[in-house]
């Protein structure tokens, strides 16, 4: 499972101009951001009564291409445990610093059994780590 790597870069862009240009790229690729009204962490933990510092600015971004992940659900509904792809936004020294968790090739192989899905998942993390770039 050692293939299995995180992704990080940063930007000059402001956190929420960053997340409206990924928003962007992605739209013009097929790709939505799933979890619009619940990516701000700060908002997600007030609901459950937890107050965390104004300063607290990280996003979890739900990337999803909706019309290629209902096709690889129906067929291998083991696929699903592997399918959000989150894209992790905070502010640290002035600047806009981005994760993705990138499953790799062997993992993903080894938990589903599936080289398809392997070849096809590794496919959308290349397109969202461009659409990341364009964001920049």
């Amino acid at each position: 499972m050692s293939d299995t790597t995180l992704y990080r870069t940063q930007s000059v862009k402001p956190l929420g101009q960053f997340v409206d240009s990924l928003a962007a790229a992605g739209q013009k690729r097929g790709f939505i951001i799933h979890n619009e009204s619940s990516m701000e962490m700060a908002h997600t933990f007030g609901k459950h009564g937890v107050n965390v510092g104004a300063e607290f600015d990280l996003h979890m971004i739900q990337i999803c291409k909706p019309e290629k992940a209902a096709a690889s659900l129906s067929h291998n509904p083991e696929r699903a445990a592997l399918m959000p792809k989150f894209i992790t936004t905070f502010t640290q020294h002035g600047t806009t610093q981005i994760r993705m968790l990138r499953y790799g090739r062997t993992m993903i192989e080894e938990l589903v059994n599936d080289q398809d899905f392997a070849d096809s998942l590794d496919d959308s993390y290349n397109v969202i780590q461009k659409m990341i770039e364009e964001a920049l």
